[in-house]
């Protein structure tokens, strides 16, 4: 009777210790996919200021076509990126471009006193802020639950239940680099 006793406690408590594993997998998952949802949100954001951002420029800058050229491009690569590795290789190449934008701003002094550039320049640093800190975020739901999967005893449910590894988020080597203005 004892050993029978033993056995089912036994058995509970593997079950339980099985059903706290995966729980926690699955809530580390789901805290990527929404921290990928909030990076996806503040992108939008960005994408939707720059069109405006580009008008307010032209005005002023007609002849850097090249440069608002190649930040409307890389913002419609951003918008139609349907895949997360995607967007963050689109949004890389937007950072660049907006970048080498504000690099060519500067040599324009009626631009930068325009007060729809200023408001715009001010609520994309902002919107750049929110979209670092998200960035963190995700990197940060990335490690734990990487973490969960590699280590034991995560490893070995995450093979039986097929929890992948996730790729965090990293800046492209062009977007570490400081733009280049030339006259």
């Amino acid at each position: 009777m004892i050993p029978a006793i033993i056995g089912i406690v036994v058995v509970v408590a593997i079950a339980i210790a099985i059903a706290g594993i995966y729980n926690n997998m699955v809530t580390l998952r789901n805290r990527i996919d929404n921290a990928w949802q909030n990076i996806d949100t503040q992108l939008q954001r960005r994408n939707d200021m720059i069109p405006n951002l580009v008008e307010t420029v032209k005005g002023y800058a007609a002849h850097e076509k090249e440069t608002l050229d190649a930040v409307v491009s890389a913002r419609n690569a951003a918008a139609s990126a349907t895949t997360p590795d995607a967007k963050m290789d689109a949004d890389n190449l937007l950072t660049g471009a907006l970048r080498q934008l504000f690099a060519v701003a500067e040599a324009y002094p009626d631009l930068k006193a325009n007060a729809n550039f200023s408001q715009l320049q001010t609520s994309l640093e902002d919107t750049e802020n929110k979209i670092s800190y998200a960035r963190q975020s995700y990197n940060d739901c990335v490690l734990n639950y990487n973490n969960a999967i590699q280590t034991f005893p995560g490893n070995i449910f995450a093979g039986i239940f097929q929890f992948k590894e996730r790729t965090g988020f990293e800046a492209a080597e062009a977007a570490r680099e400081v733009p280049q203005v030339k006259f």
